[in-house]
């Protein structure tokens, strides 16, 4: 069974089949021919997979990343990052990596990270004399601190399928996103320095107090979020609702930088991105019911050795097919695939389940930014309008950048669970 499924699969995906019908036409094999079941039990398992309340909040946080990228709440955060980094060396850069982290606060996507972000800061760096390589190569990988900064639809995704807690994924992905952060912001002022790029005065204390002011209602969207979820006021469900309300009044009654009118084309914009989400999970849920019930998991596992596995060769392996199966499809899918695979070995193991789903997470962010096929890429060749091989060009120390934060992930766990023990334990 397990081979024809292969088989299956890889033969659709060569003939260029979209990953639904690979998943679907794989369980629909699994139902029909080897189980002896009937569409309809395909119907049901589909409908299970999509019915967990968890993931109502992936079309409130991708509406909510729409209005804010189209506001005006994407300028004021990244004013208040140039105010206190820009003056240092690389202080654009430093600002571009700083500015991830706080949209990726208010978004929870890399795609909408890449578009909020990167449309502003590009032409500011290009002035500023740093090499268009490098530029894009910034913007994809900081991308990925917003799939770790909380709320981020990756971990929403885990947590469904894993059946993991979503907040306590959302308050252990905020050391890993920081540290991160922290990463690509020392490398942004090696490279500035080694390449000559001129600084920018300091501004006034004054000046970053009125910008501060400025953007205190848009900082004030992550606080209440997973300042509510930390409190138990309400759920990373609830979240996500109170998120896009308070999007709204931010862009069309405050800022008023939206118009009624375009509220059409946004949750058109957010209809289409769910739907295509939502099919997948749908598609993954019966594939992995078929997996699971034929054991394929445990005799993967156990053709490897993986259940023998220490917890620290396990994680190795999890973030190296992780970090492949990204490459070349979509995190969504991966990890629908990939988790109920590994779900017996990490159980056995004893495995903290939050942080496997943290480091899943920085994988598939890593994946979305690393070709040949990493989503990011094609953003930000959709929205720069620059050919594939230069988007890609100058990826490599970032790469390096990336490995360096999986492993200190898996030497050094109170990373990702200081602050969730802090919180719930």
């Amino acid at each position: 069974m397990t081979t024809v499924l292969l088989i299956v699969m890889l033969s659709l995906l060569l003939l260029g089949f979209p990953m639904m019908t690979t998943l679907l036409a794989a369980a629909g094999i699994g139902f029909v021919a080897f189980f002896n079941m009937g569409p309809e039990f395909i119907i049901q398992q589909m409908i299970a997979g999509i019915r967990p309340a968890a993931l109502v909040a992936v079309p409130m946080f991708i509406l909510a990343a729409d209005i804010i990228t189209r506001g005006a709440t994407a300028n004021r955060l990244l004013d208040v990052a140039m105010a206190f980094v820009g003056h240092m060396r690389g202080g654009m850069a430093i600002t571009t990596a700083v500015s991830c982290a706080l949209f990726g606060a208010v978004s929870g996507s890399t795609q909408a990270t890449v578009v909020g972000v990167g449309s502003i800061m590009r032409p500011k760096m290009l002035q500023q004399g740093y090499k268009d390589s490098f530029v894009l190569a910034l913007i994809i990988n900081a991308s990925d601190i917003a799939l770790l900064i909380p709320p981020s639809i990756g971990m929403i995704i885990y947590g469904v399928v894993s059946g993991t807690s979503v907040a306590e994924l959302f308050i252990a992905g905020i050391g890993p996103g920081l540290v991160l952060m922290l990463l690509l912001s020392a490398y942004c002022y090696f490279y500035a320095r080694r390449e000559g790029i001129p600084q920018a005065p300091a501004m006034p204390w004054s000046e970053r107090l009125r910008l501060c002011r400025r953007a205190i209602l848009p900082m004030l969207l992550p606080v209440i979020c997973i300042g509510g979820i930390y409190s138990g006021a309400f759920s990373p469900t609830e979240a996500a609702s109170i998120s896009v309300l308070y999007a709204l009044v931010l862009e069309v009654v405050i800022f008023r930088r939206l118009h009624l009118k375009e509220l059409g084309s946004i949750a058109l914009s957010t209809g289409l991105i769910t739907a295509v989400v939502f099919i997948l999970v749908a598609a993954g849920s019966a594939f992995s019911w078929v997996i699971s019930f034929a054991q394929i998991p445990q005799q993967i596992l156990a053709g490897i050795g993986l259940m023998s596995a220490s917890p620290t060769e396990l994680l190795i392996i999890i973030s190296v097919a992780f970090f492949i199966g990204c490459m070349f499809v979509d995190p969504i899918v991966v990890m629908l695939i990939l988790v109920p695979i590994f779900t017996p070995a990490i159980k056995a193991s004893g495995l903290d389940p939050v942080l496997v789903g943290t480091i899943i997470t920085l994988q598939a962010a890593i994946g979305s930014a690393t070709p040949p096929f990493g989503c990011d890429i094609f953003t930000a060749i959709a929205i720069f309008k620059r050919p594939y091989f230069e988007v890609i060009r100058g990826s490599l120390p970032f790469f390096a950048i990336l490995l360096l934060m999986s492993a200190l992930l898996i030497v050094f766990p109170q990373i990702t669970l200081a602050l969730r023990d802090l919180a719930f334990r």
